[in-house]
């Protein structure tokens, strides 16, 4: 039997669903929790991982090697993909996903590391290729900041995907990379309706400050798109030539989507959500997911899992082509480059220390 919570003001998912890696799970008793609780803070940990560049050979990611400073995401969006990582940790994918945030403090040092190898060939690294960089935590720690300096000693590039405005904070450095073709950032837009985005993905930004952020990377210099994604069918697709016209007019030169996905237990936290906050949708919104993804919640196969089947598919991507072109922005970012990258001498001080 499902365990059933009340929405958590502030989270997006109301429980924690069972580990699929675990025998054993908690389940709280109704009966027992007190309606007046506040709602779950957030516990930081130290990550004691010794490498920080992973890669994957996934044919339809746009990067091979990623950082991820952060493993768990505050911002807490519901439909978030990367919810399942954190049962390899022995968390949930629910409140766990979003309320045990692993640090990892020695990130910067390591990067070094691994950049000044002989063995590191100049690449674009991802940061982050699956929690947002810049999580609220960001803000308190900077380890995102500390990593973006290591990148401008080493002129390698980065192309960073983010739902936050602090990204902003860091203009200095995007630009100082983006003078050598080495850096783009897009800003992810899910809907531009701000009552939506607070249940939905309650800890990022609020839609407006995201096209400000277009705006402020945009008018710095540094090459700035939007990611419309995930595009939700039945929820938020409508929105596609809204989301572009905006983006456009605030800056963005080029954009990307990505239909939903719910791999894994994100499926059942999804549903559960629909059931508390939109529940006369919530047939038509799971019956539109199923029909681009071949009857299932969740398709993993590499050809299709990132533009999903089957005519609303298509309507979707016929949609996203019609408001680029409208817009005048194209599909896909800039190409960036590893020319200028280099390998600062042991001694050399860095342009940031």
């Amino acid at each position: 039997m499902k365990e059933e919570h009340a929405p958590i003001r502030g989270r997006g998912a109301a429980g924690n669903p069972p580990n699929r890696f675990e025998p054993i799970s908690q389940v709280r008793d109704s009966d027992w929790t007190d309606p007046e609780d506040p709602a779950p803070g957030t516990h930081f940990l130290k990550d004691m991982s010794r490498s920080i560049i992973a890669y994957n050979d996934s044919p339809d990611v746009g990067f091979d090697a990623s950082v991820n400073p952060y493993r768990g995401c505050e911002h807490g969006c519901i439909y978030c993909y990367a919810r399942p990582t954190h049962e390899y940790l022995g968390f949930s994918a629910g409140l766990d996903f979003e309320t045990k945030i692993l640090v990892k403090e020695d990130a910067p040092g390591l990067l070094r590391g691994e950049l000044s190898s002989p063995r590191w060939k100049p690449q674009v690294v991802a940061v982050s290729g699956v929690t947002d960089p810049y999580q609220p935590v960001e803000r308190r720690l900077g380890l995102t900041r500390r990593c973006l300096e290591v990148l401008v000693e080493f002129r390698n590039p980065v192309v960073i995907v983010t739902k936050n405005h602090l990204v902003t904070r860091d203009v200095d450095l995007l630009y100082e990379l983006a003078r050598y073709e080495a850096a783009a950032v897009f800003l992810s837009v899910t809907t531009l309706d701000g009552d939506l985005s607070r249940i939905m993905e309650p800890r990022t930004s609020h839609p407006t400050r995201r096209l400000a952020a277009i705006a402020a990377l945009a008018q710095a210099g540094v090459p700035t798109g939007v990611m419309v994604a995930p595009v939700i069918p039945g929820l938020t697709d409508h929105e596609i030539p809204s989301i572009i016209a905006a983006a456009a007019g605030a800056g963005a030169r080029c954009a990307g989507y990505v239909p939903l996905r719910l791999p894994h237990g994100v499926g059942s936290l999804f549903e559960q959500w629909l059931t508390q906050h939109m529940p006369e949708r919530k047939g038509k919104i799971l019956n539109r997911v199923r029909e681009i993804r071949g009857g299932r919640l969740n398709d993993p196969h590499f050809a299709s899992r990132m533009k999903g089947e089957g005519v609303f598919a298509e309507q979707i991507a016929s949609m996203f082509s019609l408001a680029c072109r409208q817009a005048g922005i194209v599909w896909r970012g800039p190409t960036l480059s590893t020319a200028a990258f280099r390998r600062p001498s042991a001694g050399q001080l860095s342009l940031f220390a």
